[in-house]
């Protein structure tokens, strides 16, 4: 699977929903296990496989 950010326009659709869902898994896992109400913009960039702008 390609990182976030990188899929192209010619991508297939079963693929994209694919590696949706499971970036919506791991986000569900990061909040089940996170403490307090809400995940932090920083977590959920690490979660996601987010790189700051710049790097």
């Amino acid at each position: 699977m390609a990182p976030p950010g990188t899929a192209t326009v010619t991508a297939d659709p079963d693929r994209v929903a694919l590696a949706e869902i499971e970036l919506c898994g791991e986000l569900m896992i990061a909040a089940s296990a996170a403490d307090g109400e809400r995940l932090s913009a920083d977590l959920i960039d690490a979660v996601l496989r987010v790189e700051p702008a710049g790097r």
